[in-house]
């Protein structure tokens, strides 16, 4: 058994009987105290709380966008908790201090962080609990506490004594709360690390899980926003009186987003909206245009940027380099698009708001709808329903989507909800940024890759954002470059270094952030110093990663599963990339083939995923799968434009996803590991695109350095082979 010391963690106890049950409120800065205990149960902490007849309803902090988190940590609380898995809810967590991330101090679901940020914290949850009852029965039946266990909701005594935990929880308000909890020994673990399916697939299968979409009130109005053509663009004038003709349309309101049209409802409102009569002023991005920023970047490229990291001396090792390799890699702003496009709902009324909304950035929307709406904090209340993904793009440091929302409500004073369309989410900006590489490599006479220079250019996603002073240092934004400057390959003279240029395009995280393009500049460009001193690309790796074992572990797993070496039929050829990002390590290998039209066709994909010690399989198959997918899209998809100031993207026609027929058959293998646990939402992701590209040019002699990989760019890329 293992016993852990909660020292500045100790528990500070009140207790009321209330009724059949019992009430424990403990106060565990870590834990926080008791939340929602109801007359027939007991709250032991902020994250637990027990019936009277057994049913354990676990509160959880995270936001459930289709990852597994409402499986996951309640595994943690329940393994602990020795409770009847089967008598296991969740409910979402209030805003509150209790609440917030363990590591970045606001409440927020982000970073492939949920479970290593709760891991411990919700394990104490549940042992404190379980400690707590073990104790209560064995008073009742005058017993050595050591004599009595805990199993599936029931108290196991001597002589065949048993008691649910319900029936314990009167005797166990007497108790005083232990200063130190037993942890159970990962040997006898039950629940985690099984398979457990998803708590939250029924209701989503029957369709009674609720989105924030799916938010519906009496006597609630909803808004569509016409929303300016051009980023930083203004209203010159505004005729809304054909809209407002429209049967069911309430209002029309100016605010900062643009021109909002309220209705009965949202066919109602985008009717209307699509009648405004509206002349904007376009200001100084009006112009902007890609290929424009394009050369731009390219030009910032060719000049020194600062410094990120510097390992010896890379301008002499490059002018001695025996054989020399340069080549210039870019990426595409991307748009998050999750499936349900952004939306909030605010019931304001004078001394308090209420707001309802798929959030993942919980205490910064509810400060900002308070600073909005003129209220303290504590008076507002947002309830974080299911999110139809987010991949950040519901962590919105200025709270674009709450904030326009509270200020219709402001204008109309009843409930309202915001609908963006498809086109709004995808035109919105906040967009992954679009970036520009030049990367070199020098080979000494025996062919050893002696020095690496890598300058990057882009936007910032954290300049202007509270995390600003933070993430930002001597001028480096660490997510700009993460994934470069932390190359783990060996080589003595290494340069990363920095351009951040300023646009009005709003950018911000993306499914994992800056992993998402240094993965695929640096294990496509390695790909290519392989094949230039004649080496096999897995075995390449292999030779610079030895100081590595994660890496090379997965590595190995991967090229394992993928039969590395073995012959694929005519016309196709494999790729492979490794990365770590999130404190997790994955390898993938790509097959690939060119179909008739010379479009790229994925047939096979194998991963392998070293991300510690793990809650659910299930889960890490799953979200390794869904980052492939997502990767995918991208890699092969996936480009924002900009032309004359506007976005040439407007749906899924103009910027499609990976569907059915074009998805490749995708295995997965989890590289057991004792280390501490990692992410797996994102860490999925990185790898693909360089795979892929990997294996196109395995397949075909055709090297392509440019996002998303379409027909005509392997076509050009052909001619130059």
């Amino acid at each position: 058994m293992k016993t852990a010391k909660i020292g500045r963690r100790t528990f500070l106890q009140s207790s009321a009987a209330l009724g059949g049950g019992l009430l424990i409120a403990c106060h565990v800065p870590f834990l926080g105290p008791a939340w929602g205990a109801s007359e027939t149960g007991f709250a032991p902490n902020a994250f637990l709380r027990i019936n009277s007849d057994g049913a354990v309803t676990i509160i959880i902090n995270k936001s459930e966008m289709g990852q597994g988190v409402y499986t996951a940590l309640p595994m943690l609380v329940a393994e602990e908790l020795a409770c009847d898995w089967r008598k296991v809810q969740v409910e979402a967590a209030p805003v509150a201090p209790v609440y917030n991330h363990t590591v970045f101090g606001v409440q927020v679901t982000g970073g492939s962080s949920s479970v290593w940020s709760e891991w411990e914290r919700l394990s104490h949850a549940g042992a404190a609990a379980r400690q707590m009852l073990i104790g209560a029965a064995a008073q009742r039946w005058k017993a050595n506490p050591a004599s009595c266990r805990a199993e599936n909701g029931v108290v196991q005594g001597p002589a065949g004594k048993n008691l649910g935990y319900g029936k314990l929880a009167a005797d166990a308000a007497k108790l005083t709360v232990p200063k130190e909890v037993a942890l159970k020994d990962p040997a006898t673990y039950r629940l985690v690390g099984k398979p457990i399916h998803r708590i939250d697939s029924p209701a989503k299968i029957a369709g009674s899980a609720i989105f924030g979409i799916d938010v519906h009130v009496p006597g609630m109005l909803t808004a569509v926003i016409a929303r300016p053509p051009a980023f930083g663009a203004t209203l010159k004038r505004l005729d809304s009186q054909k809209a407002k003709e429209i049967p069911g349309v309430r209002d029309v309101v100016t605010i900062a987003a643009g021109v909002a049209v309220v209705a009965d409802d949202f066919w109602r409102a985008k009717l209307g909206r699509d009648l405004l009569e509206i002349a904007w002023d376009d200001g100084q991005w009006g112009q902007l245009s890609t290929p424009g920023m394009r050369e731009q970047y390219a030009q910032l490229a060719l000049t020194p940027g600062l410094p990120a990291r510097t390992e010896g001396d890379v301008k002499a090792a490059l002018a001695g380099a025996a054989k020399k390799l340069e080549a210039e890699y870019e990426v595409p702003y991307l748009s998050h698009s999750p499936m349900e496009p952004l939306n909030c709902f605010v019931d304001l009324k004078p001394d308090s708001c209420l707001i309802r909304t798929g959030s993942q950035f919980q205490t910064v929307d509810r400060d900002a709808a308070a600073k909005e709406a003129g209220l303290p904090p504590e008076q507002v209340t947002l309830e974080t329903t299911f999110l139809g993904g987010g991949f950040g793009r519901r962590a919105n440091p200025a709270s674009d989507f709450v904030v326009e929302a509270v200020q219709i409500a402001k204008a109309v004073k009843q409930p309202i909800k915001v609908i963006w369309t498809r086109d709004d989410d995808i035109k919105g900006g906040y967009y992954r940024p679009m970036w520009f590489d030049r990367i070199s490599a020098g080979l000494d006479g025996t062919g050893t890759l002696s020095a690496w220079k890598h300058t990057i250019v882009g936007q910032s996603i954290m300049a202007g954002t509270i995390m600003e002073e933070k993430m930002i240092k001597n001028g480096i934004d660490d997510t700009s470059v993460e994934g470069a400057e932390d190359i783990p390959y060996r080589i003595p003279n290494l340069l990363v270094d920095l351009h951040t240029t300023k646009i009005g395009v709003p950018v911000q995280w993306w499914r994992s952030v800056g992993h998402s393009h240094t993965a695929f500049v640096v294990e496509s460009f390695l790909d290519e110093v392989a094949h230039a001193v004649g080496k096999d690309p897995y075995q390449y790796r292999r030779e610079l990663l030895t100081a590595h074992p994660r890496h090379l572990g997965v590595l190995d797993a991967a090229a394992k599963l993928a039969d590395w070496g073995k012959p694929l039929p005519a016309g196709h050829g494999r790729g492979i990339a490794v990365h770590a990002s999130f404190k997790s390590f994955v390898a993938e290998v790509a097959e690939v083939s060119l179909d008739a039209k010379g479009k790229v066709q994925v047939h096979r994909v194998c991963c392998a995923v070293d991300c510690g010690n793990i809650v659910n399989p299930d889960t890490i198959a799953a979200q390794m799968e869904s980052g492939i997918a997502f990767g995918l899209s991208a890699a092969l998809y996936g480009e924002i434009t900009l032309k004359n100031g506007r976005v040439e993207q407007s749906n899924f026609d103009s910027y499609p996803l990976v569907m059915l027929d074009a998805m490749p058959e995708v295995q997965v293998r989890i590289v057991k590991s004792n280390e501490k646990p990692g992410g797996v939402g994102e860490t999925g992701v990185p790898p693909i695109a360089p795979a892929v590209a990997n294996a196109l040019f395995a397949a075909t002699g055709a090297r392509v350095r440019s996002l998303p990989i379409t027909p005509e760019k392997i076509k050009t890329a052909l001619a130059k082979a």
